[in-house]
């Protein structure tokens, strides 16, 4: 919490400091209305005339793959959507009781895969930055964000940054997120803290052009393993009103997930000037290491008056602590040539080796558990773009070429009619190297040492998006062969005895979603629905038909527009279906066949308002739970969040 905090306070005085040096003064031109309008902000320089001002577009965020979007302070239903821990709509998926834990996946097509393998521990990674996560920006003035919002019990959370242009060729980000929520329950601790740089530069010729990021990330969580009795919940005993009278299977475990990124993507053009035909070479860099760590001092837990324990018998009588070490270097080569007619051709090699490890090499009776895994996998590929006009595609095909067989066929096309109107449509077919902890993990626990030698899984994908000034729709169908999942040995329901393994039918995966919101006078009614179905012989992929997200809300304007209000409620709701469970061990969700969970709704009650570039939010989140009884869980032994009232903003400083 110091590091927290006194990073906060750096990047404030930092952010005012620059402000006071450059005597700049913020002129904000927007108009607000009740749809959500693309923001409109300018800065005047005081030494300058009032009409030299740098617009909205002066003030980009930049992706990965070169999309450009603007720094936009409107507060509309989507901004109450993304405010949360994770900065984004979390529509299909379910978060734990405490913030910061992991989620259940309720749309799984939110799961996205990369061909190559990643370490696992997948439950951890929710909040853990990829390098698909990292913007790059282009400011005409100093800009500071800061995110706050109240958590459970005992702590906040935080998301600072700021950006500066110390020219127009050179930008660099600072930013930080940090969280800890001590929660309800026994032993449920959440501290975490992300840390990330950029910078950008090009030169003046506009011939070479480089984006860095580096990121800093630990994540802790305590790991209760669940209530030993879940009647004493859904009984609503009110002796139980006290979460911390509810008994758990662990009252001092850990785990811990620790990362460190070092990434390089930069292009240099070569010839000298920018002409109809230009020729490129391109080179990106990624040098990653991981750390897994799952502490369990107390072996046995306490049921009753019985002594169980929760994932079996142990080579340790106390002091459990299973490490899991991973780091990865990926380059990738290529060369690009362009016209501005056709489009764009790149050619490309890509070199990803990986170590995946522990420090010892285990004899047991049912064979030897090696202390790693190493691979170097090579591939080649090659990629077209196409933008112009109303048709913007990309299609890329990669295959290996090292012993390690790996191939990816990637294509998306978008047709944008007009403004209000387009289409996109993707499809994908992948063969993906199992990730790292299917294939090998080693612990103290006796029943969770494996090695495996699994086949890829095949994922063939076809997408198709409509977003019309009528409604919103997306259509998914996809095929998987070979998939990969965790699931329960144990016959006894108070022990997790999780392995892997790979299902060897094809399972057939549907999905439909749609948007739509309805506007009358000053109220609004926002609804999306997902609908979901599964072809497959035996229960292995388990998702909810139904998933649905309502919001009604009233917004207007007071005090001569300076304040600018949105109240109303969202219901979320998803049908009952077998919820996957959560190991601690492996940091896994599981399948289970033996309890529904769902058919619960969750409303929320939030007052939103915004006052110039501020964003204000108090919002009574499942305020309901008492009115519809204690059938609310995320997992078998995993309550779903009580009423809560969580206050916050999101304040942007312009200088």
């Amino acid at each position: 919490m110091k590091k927290l905090l006194f990073t906060f306070f750096l990047l404030v005085s930092f952010s005012i400091n620059f402000a006071q040096g450059k005597k700049k003064i913020l002129e904000n031109k927007r108009e607000y209305s009740n749809e959500e309008k693309k923001s409109s902000t300018s800065v005047t320089k005081s030494n300058q005339s009032s009409s030299d001002k740098a617009s909205i577009d002066k003030y980009r965020i930049i992706s990965i793959q070169k999309d450009t979007t603007y720094v936009d302070t409107s507060l509309t239903i989507q901004k109450d959507y993304k405010w949360n821990y994770l900065r984004k709509d979390i529509f299909g998926l379910l978060p734990f009781a405490n913030e910061g834990q992991t989620y259940a996946i309720l749309d799984y097509g939110l799961k996205k895969k990369s061909s190559f393998p990643e370490i696992g521990f997948s439950g951890k990674h929710f909040n853990y930055l990829g390098v698909n996560d990292i913007n790059y920006y282009s400011v005409a003035t100093p800009i500071t964000e800061l995110y706050f919002k109240t958590t459970m019990q005992q702590g906040q959370s935080l998301d600072a940054l700021i950006t500066v242009n110390t020219s127009e060729r050179f930008n660099f980000s600072v930013a930080f997120k940090g969280l800890r929520s001590l929660g309800r329950y026994i032993n449920q601790l959440t501290s975490a803290g992300n840390f990330r740089f950029t910078s950008s530069y090009n030169t003046l010729n506009k011939r070479y052009y480089l984006n860095f990021h580096f990121t800093g990330q630990d994540l802790l969580n305590g790991e209760n393993g669940g209530l030993t009795n879940v009647i004493d919940f859904t009984s609503e005993n009110p002796d139980f009103d006290n979460r911390e009278r509810l008994e758990v299977y662990l009252r001092d475990a850990e785990s811990f997930l620790k990362g460190k990124r070092y990434f390089i993507d930069h292009s240099f053009r070569i010839n000298s000037k920018d002409s109809e035909n230009n020729l490129y070479a391109t080179h990106q860099f990624n040098y990653e290491t991981k750390f897994f760590e799952y502490k369990q001092p107390t072996i046995a837990s306490t049921v009753g008056n019985t002594s169980v324990k929760r994932f079996g018998d142990a080579y340790v009588t106390s002091g459990l602590k299973d490490q899991t070490r991973f780091n990865r270097m990926y380059n990738k080569v290529g060369a690009i040539y362009e016209n501005k007619t056709l489009g764009k051709f790149q050619f490309f090699a890509e070199d990803f080796r990986y170590n995946y490890y522990y420090d010892r090499v285990l004899i047991l009776e049912s064979g030897v558990i090696p202390s790693k895994i190493s691979q170097e996998i090579n591939t080649i590929g090659g990629q077209y773009e196409y933008r112009k006009n109303k048709w913007n595609g990309v299609f890329t095909v990669s295959n290996s070429i090292s012993k390690q067989p790996m191939s990816n066929i990637d294509a998306k096309l978008n047709y944008k009619l007009n403004d209000k109107n387009e289409f996109t449509f993707n499809y994908q077919l992948m063969s993906k190297i199992p990730d790292a902890s299917f294939n090998l993990y080693q612990s103290d626990f006796i029943n969770y040492n494996w090695s495996n030698n699994f086949d890829n899984e095949k994922i063939n994908s076809f997408g198709a998006t409509a977003k019309t000034q009528w409604i919103t729709a997306s259509l998914e169908v996809s095929s998987l062969n070979d998939h990969l999942f965790f699931s329960n040995d144990s016959t006894d329901g108070q022990q997790q005895l999780i392995t892997p393994k790979q299902y060897d039918k094809t399972i057939n995966y549907l999905s439909i979603k749609a948007s739509r919101e309805f506007k009358w006078w000053k109220l609004a009614l926002d609804n999306t629905i997902l609908y979901q179905q599964v072809d497959q012989e035996d229960d292995v992929l388990n998702v909810p038909q139904i998933v649905t997200r309502n919001s009604l809300y009233f917004t207007d304007y007071f005090f001569k527009k300076a304040l600018f209000l949105q109240t109303g409620f969202t219901v979320n709701y998803f049908s009952k279906y077998y919820i996957n469970d959560y190991n601690p061990v492996i940091a896994e969700a599981f399948v289970q066949n033996d309890l529904k969970v769902g058919n619960f709704p969750m409303i929320d009650f939030f007052i939103n308002a915004r006052i110039r570039q501020t964003r204000i939010f108090l919002k009574a989140e499942h305020f309901n739970s008492k009115m519809t009884g204690n059938n609310f869980l995320t997992a078998p032994n995993y309550p779903y969040r009580d009423f809560t009232i969580r206050f916050g903003l999101i304040w942007n400083f312009f200088q």
